[in-house]
């Protein structure tokens, strides 16, 4: 499996924002970045699987930096920004462009992992990625540290889970 330039795993999503966008701060919801976040993050991760599915198996972040306002058209540019056997950690920047003034603006990043699928829906393994700018990097160069974390995490989440009831909270 010949491994990808992060580059070709790039996908970029400009879009503008919508008065139903908006919470009553008058700023764009988290949730409705968080879904734009997630169907980018999608079509980078399809792109350097070239499988038909992938799955999102976390969210390990999502920074909010600066509001975004009605005002502002919103740019999500995504790649996969490290890789492991079968899962892909995909990168997330958020621009803001006020568009009276042009500013542009750091809106928000986040980190996202998914995992390729087989027909039977099985995780599949996935080419390895090759960093080219100083930013594509940067990630890569933090991406194990940020892989043994989610792992932890993944742990921590499992041993969660083992101790929570599912009992109607009613029926106790």
């Amino acid at each position: 499996m010949q491994a990808k330039k992060s580059k070709e795993t790039r996908i970029i999503q400009n879009d503008q924002v919508l008065i139903n966008d908006l919470n009553n701060y008058h700023t764009l919801f988290g949730g409705v970045l968080m879904k734009k976040l997630d169907a980018c993050a999608t079509l980078s991760a399809r792109r350097h699987s070239r499988v038909k599915e992938c799955v999102t198996a976390s969210t390990d972040s999502v920074n909010f930096i600066s509001p975004i306002r009605q005002s502002d058209s919103v740019c999500i540019e995504s790649f996969v920004s490290y890789t492991g056997k079968s899962s892909m950690e995909i990168f997330c920047k958020v621009i803001a462009e006020d568009m009276i003034t042009a500013e542009r603006r750091i809106a928000a990043t986040a980190f996202l992992t998914f995992v390729a699928l087989d027909e039977n829906k099985k995780p599949i393994d996935v080419p390895a990625i090759i960093p080219e700018s100083e930013e594509e990097q940067f990630l890569y160069s933090t991406g194990e540290e940020r892989a043994k974390i989610r792992k932890l995490k993944r742990q921590q989440n499992k041993d969660l889970v083992a101790k929570l009831s599912v009992k109607k909270p009613w029926d106790e």
